[in-house]
């Protein structure tokens, strides 16, 4: 059975920071892409950020600038380093990750349980 188990959420004022982690667990034989997606009271969830196994990255423009996605390949574990907060990134945070098992021959797509993030004005 393969995990993500995010941590890192909490309470925040404007301006501050605070840094997600994202730890895969398992029989893992490898993993590609390693995401954060964000969802706010009713909107639809969202791509924050994304690195690829290579190391390659994307950022929402919302957060350009502001949060800095990185990975521990030997820990199997991504973060999400945010700055600058607004309470416009006030939502609860999911850690994405396509993980390959040991003895399957393809990736599977996995989601963490969520972590929420609240800034305060």
């Amino acid at each position: 059975q393969v995990q993500l188990v995010e941590s890192g959420g909490g309470l925040v004022q404007a301006g501050g920071s605070l840094t997600l982690s994202c730890a895969a667990s398992g029989r893992i034989s490898s993993i590609n892409a390693m995401s954060w997606y964000r969802q706010a009271p009713g909107k639809q969830r969202e791509l924050v950020a994304a690195i690829s196994s290579g190391g390659s990255i994307n950022y929402a423009d919302s957060v350009k600038g502001r949060f800095t996605i990185s990975r521990d390949n030997a820990k199997n574990t991504v973060f999400l380093q945010m700055n600058s907060l607004k309470p416009e990134d006030t939502a609860v945070y999911y850690c994405n990750a396509d993980i390959q098992r040991w003895s399957f021959s393809s990736h599977v797509n996995y989601w963490g349980q969520g972590t929420q993030v609240t800034v305060s004005s």
